[in-house]
């Protein structure tokens, strides 16, 4: 789906139950948490993540029309590993799961929808074990360049870096090249 069709989506079903501003490095939502809410972003960015062994994995970002939700949470009810948190201040719609699950269960094209959206999901899921699998630091900054390139206008570099699983350093000279 299109940006503005889902905007448009969210803004004529009243689906968004208040807009939130995040600012810059404070969390949206913490590990160990449950967040069963829907975030669609206005503006800023955002970035996905989870800390293994210390480290922080970066495993997914948002930014201006993007929707950002911890699935596992969502789908579940559970509390999830996954950290939420503002790169730079953030604007987000917030839309609520019983909110959410009242409107796909109005209209069998909401249904669709949300089917569209998962599938969407799975596929950029798929794509990014394809990115972790890959040996080579090139070969996975030309697959995101090509399938992100607004990534790298939204993001830093040394967040792009973490998502790649690279140093800042190499992200730089792949750049350059």
């Amino acid at each position: 789906m299109k940006p503005a069709a889902l905007i448009a989506l969210i803004e004529t079903n009243g689906l968004s139950e208040k807009t939130l501003t995040v600012e810059r490095n404070a969390f949206l939502k913490q590990a160990g948490t449950c967040d069963t809410q829907i975030y669609f972003v206005e503006e800023g960015s955002l970035r996905v993540f989870v800390v293994d062994d210390l480290e922080e994995r970066t495993i997914r970002f948002g930014y201006k029309n993007n929707i950002l939700v911890s699935l596992d949470s969502f789908l579940t009810g559970a509390p999830s590993d996954f950290v939420i948190q503002a790169i730079k201040k953030t604007r987000v719609k917030i839309i609520p799961k019983e909110r959410f699950m009242q409107f796909l269960n109005q209209d069998e094209n909401h249904l669709r929808l949300w089917v569209g959206i998962l599938e969407d999901l799975v596929i950029q899921q798929i794509e990014r074990e394809k990115d972790l699998l890959t040996a080579s630091p090139k070969e996975r900054y030309e697959r995101v360049l090509k399938r992100s390139p607004q990534l790298f206008q939204e993001i830093p570099n040394r967040h792009i870096a973490n998502y790649l699983r690279m140093t800042p350093e190499t992200l730089s000279r792949l750049k350059k090249s």
